[in-house]
């Protein structure tokens, strides 16, 4: 059953003459026109074989209001995507005898809650336990407008800790802006200076650098929520109120540019990366790790405003993929895994987007655990934001939302699966099995 939950992280791609005549870039091509017809995404993807450009294409707009279309040069906003970036200057820092694994926060920060336990290392693999500030919903308000450093620490210091420094790995966006005023701290310059330099410039990076307020006439994408049968532009988040967490915007080709760059050692030392990559309660240092059949990545997934971006590199076939999208109504994660499939010819058919609108206290009524006797792990099913979510409790599973056909019947299509809900559990069907699962009370 670990077929369908899928291992990609969610979990955060003009076709050239050379690729246009090879099938499998015309059937990604038809998959990504296929969702942008169907109003589940706009935007970018890029698709890099050892450091050759070998598929890339915009779709749809940048600006809907201005009616401007997006091209392969169209800047996004890539969100958490910037964390590898500013792991990339720590590293650096490291190189450079400036600081270490195993140096404390304390030495920065000393009034924060586990200062004087709390390392760089666990920082950077989101084992601090320190407080995410983006979860607090007051922050909603506060995050389109300029923030200076004592608002964004106060916020931060004024909540108690997630958990104990090392127990466990949660991602908190706490940790990378707090590594952004380290960065600071340490080489008296800005954030924007020290990635200038230290990793797009080293990159060869064109089209990347820290955002400011969206400008379209330099031909910066906004963003956008799909809702009522339409595109929504999205609130813009003031820079300072994200820094080294998410604070850059990119196009698609740059990303993939600056994995090759990262993995060929020109950003930092091979003992570095190693360390960079390393895995630790599921997450490396500024990366994840994540699979697609016995295909390893590592990249990174980022969501901001109505952004969201996928960066993965294969580092032993020497492929990166880059999605940048400015309008997502869809599972981006099923959307990566087509993408894939077409891209390594396995059997994949296109998704089915019927749908059916379900109110959300019936969805809510399907929430819980579930377990079948023939399977050694559980399945959560929770309601979010108006979907049905499924989650297999099981290590390095992910999750996906599930599509309604029915008040009780919902699909997975691109793993070909059907669930279909009653009272006591619901009943999975799938590759031609079927498996009972029964509702915990």
């Amino acid at each position: 059953m670990k077929n369908f939950f899928l291992s990609l992280f969610v979990l955060a791609i003009t076709l050239p003459a050379l690729a246009q005549s090879e099938a499998k870039y015309r059937k990604i091509d038809s998959l990504m026109v296929y969702f942008n017809r169907n109003d589940k995404i706009m935007g970018a993807l890029t698709i890099r074989e050892k450091g050759k450009v070998v598929f890339e294409k915009a779709y749809d707009f940048a600006d809907i209001n201005a009616k401007a279309k997006a091209t392969p040069d169209t800047k996004y906003k890539i969100g958490a995507v910037t964390e590898i970036f500013t792991a990339a200057i720590i590293f650096q820092l490291i190189e450079e005898k400036k600081l270490t694994l195993d140096t404390k926060l304390s030495e920065f920060f000393p009034k924060i809650k586990n200062a004087e336990i709390i390392t760089i290392a666990d920082m950077l693999g989101h084992k601090s336990g320190i407080y995410n500030y983006t979860d607090d919903p007051a922050f909603k308000e506060a995050q389109t407008k300029l923030q200076n450093r004592k608002q964004m620490l106060d916020r931060i210091m004024a909540k108690e800790p997630a958990f104990e420094p090392g127990t466990k790995a949660e991602v908190s966006n706490s940790n990378y802006l707090l590594l952004g005023y380290i960065i600071q701290d340490i080489t008296k310059k800005t954030y924007k200076e020290n990635v200038t330099a230290r990793v797009i410039k080293k990159a060869g990076l064109k089209n990347t650098y820290y955002f400011t307020k969206i400008n379209s006439r330099k031909n910066e994408a906004y963003s956008y929520a799909y809702a009522d049968g339409q595109w929504d532009k999205q609130d813009e988040w003031h820079e300072s109120a994200i820094g080294g967490s998410g604070g850059l915007q990119s196009t698609a080709s740059d990303l993939t540019l600056f994995a090759k760059a990262l993995f060929d050692g020109k950003i930092i030392t091979k003992a570095s990366l190693n360390e960079m990559t390393k895995m630790d309660m599921g997450i490396g240092r500024g990366v994840f790790h994540f699979s697609f059949a016995e295909r390893k990545f590592v990249g990174h997934n980022g969501n901001l405003e109505g952004f969201s971006t996928v960066l993965g590199y294969n580092p032993k076939e020497d492929l990166a993929i880059s999605l940048t999208l400015n309008g997502v109504n869809t599972d981006v994660n099923a959307l990566v895994m087509g993408i894939l499939s077409c891209y390594y010819k396995l059997p994949y058919r296109f998704p089915d987007f019927t749908s059916v609108a379900v109110d959300d206290s019936v969805l809510k009524r399907y929430e819980g655990i579930y377990t079948a006797p023939s399977l050694p792990y559980k399945v959560k099913i929770i309601a979010r934001e108006g979907k049905l979510v499924a989650i297999a409790l099981e290590p390095g599973q992910g999750s996906f939302e599930l599509n309604p056909l029915s008040e009780n019947e919902f699909n997975f299509d691109p793993a070909d699966l059907r669930m279909i809900f009653s009272e006591k559990g619901f009943t999975l069907k799938q590759g031609g099995k079927v498996t009972e699962f029964t509702k915990e009370k």
